[in-house]
């Protein structure tokens, strides 16, 4: 069975959350983002939500809720309706740089750090980030068709800069 989808504005976030909880999506699945920021209409992230209706044995119903962040903007946390939220808009704030506003998990501790050593800079599932990894290491898909084979070499193709792969000029020499 295909999940219900719903977009909804980013002012409304919460109180679509808890509309979905309301109407029988009661199951908190995960909460995520994906980065949009090559979207020239609306760059930022879209806030993911999947929640699931398990009332009924056999008949499992699951939503899908989506909202466009723009960079910087704050959206309220959905912790007061699913504690289970708060691992989640961790990761997604460390991971994107979602500001959850309102958060809590019960330690009063805020929105810090869950996955990424103290000290990290960064947000390494957006698309700007630089891979360090990628400046030190040659990447396996920027070689051209033909080279490192000894076969006959190809034909010439442009050269492709792939995502997260930082310009030549960047890094330690």
């Amino acid at each position: 069975m295909a999940d219900e989808t719903r977009t909804v504005q980013a002012g409304g976030w919460h109180d679509a959350v808890a509309a979905g909880r309301d109407e029988g999506f009661a199951f908190f699945d995960w909460l995520s983002a994906v980065d949009r920021a090559d979207d020239a209409a609306a760059p930022g992230v879209d806030l993911v939500c999947h929640l699931y209706d398990i009332a009924t044995p056999g008949a499992l119903r699951g939503l899908l809720l989506t909202t466009r962040v723009a960079d910087g903007e704050p959206v309220a946390s959905v912790t007061d309706v699913f504690a289970g939220a708060a691992w989640h808009e961790r990761e997604t704030h460390e991971m994107f740089g979602v500001e959850f506003a309102g958060f809590d998990d019960g330690t009063g501790l805020g929105v810090r750090p869950l996955l990424l050593p103290d000290g990290f800079e960064g947000t390494p599932l957006r698309k700007s980030f630089q891979l360090a990894a990628r400046a030190t290491k040659p990447w396996p898909g920027g070689k051209e068709p033909g080279e490192g084979h000894e076969s006959a070499r190809s034909p010439s193709r442009r050269r492709v800069q792939a995502a997260g792969v930082p310009p030549p000029e960047w890094g330690p020499r």
